[in-house]
């Protein structure tokens, strides 16, 4: 996985190099899609960036630490790097029918004590994990392995852990591993509350002042929006960075990840943010979040 600036895809629009700005994002395909853009300085008066490539575990980490202008994190990060960083309201991952799956080797499983590998322990998906398991699994769980989340299909088809949880394409292609699907954490959620999934966020350095934080709101909404208008342009680079993924899979994900609460989230996405924050800080989960925590 490449963590480190890749400055031959960055845009070459919108000021001098003291302009550019530090951003870090996954190779998945939706990331790439909305991204593909402002990447390569097709949107007008956007900042030119420099772009790094970094698994959803590693960019909450650099949020944690402080590092990066612009970074794609899980939302349930959010408590611990909202001092420092504001919550964009577009680019990121949310929606309805598009929750992490619990998946294992045998049908009908029970994971009492069972080893599970998960995509991060500040992930958004184990978040909803903890809350899903606190219901249904009320002896607990066993050991918790942290994996990046290609890595998780593989371990629970050999046999390295009982049960994996897993992320983005996944839900298309776990069948091929001769997995089954315990629990969709999502269906679990939306069931609970009403309100849409939140899954990956878009976050900014609040050092860059409100002015320009809403121009890098603006770039981030052209973007997607210059996606939708011609999802031919980003296919090259959605495809050289989707790890050697099925460009039918590569599309399932898009399609799936990438809907209207990518381009703003509204007042439903909103909700869905402060509800899953909230439900988390009142089962000692995450810190509780201040009443304007999530102001832009």
């Amino acid at each position: 996985m490449n963590t480190t600036p890749d400055t031959a895809e960055s845009g070459t629009g919108g000021g001098g190099p003291g302009d550019r700005l530090r951003i870090a994002y996954s190779p998945c395909p939706n990331d790439t899609f909305v991204f593909h853009a402002w990447a390569h300085g097709l949107v007008p008066e956007a900042p030119p960036l420099d772009v790094t490539f970094a698994d959803i575990d590693v960019t909450n980490g650099m949020a944690e630490r402080g590092e990066l202008d612009v970074l794609k994190v899980s939302y349930a990060v959010l408590p611990w790097v909202l001092d420092e960083y504001a919550l964009l309201p577009c680019g990121g991952a949310l929606g309805r029918g598009c929750g992490p799956l619990v998946l294992t080797r045998e049908p009908g499983a029970d994971l009492t004590g069972r080893t599970v590998a998960v995509p991060g322990e500040r992930s958004t998906a184990y978040l909803l994990f903890r809350l899903w398991a606190a219901a249904e699994v009320p002896d607990g769980v066993g050991r918790i392995v942290v994996l990046p989340f290609h890595e998780i299909m593989p371990a629970v088809r050999d046999g390295r852990v009982d049960a994996g949880l897993v992320i983005h394409e996944a839900r298309f292609t776990y069948q091929d591993y001769g997995l089954h699907k315990l629990a969709d954490m999502g269906e679990h959620w939306e069931s609970r509350t009403g309100l849409p999934i939140p899954l990956g966020a878009i976050i900014a350095k609040r050092s860059l002042g409100k002015e320009r934080l809403h121009a890098l709101a603006e770039a981030a909404r052209a973007s997607v929006r210059m996606a939708w208008d011609d999802p031919d342009a980003s296919r090259g680079y959605v495809l050289a960075h989707a790890q050697e993924m099925d460009p039918a899979v590569a599309d399932q994900h898009i399609g799936l990840y990438v809907n209207e609460f990518t381009a703003d989230l509204g007042e439903q996405g909103y909700a869905a943010v402060r509800g899953l924050l909230t439900r988390a800080a009142a089962e000692g989960l995450v810190p509780p979040l201040a009443a304007d925590a999530l102001a832009f």
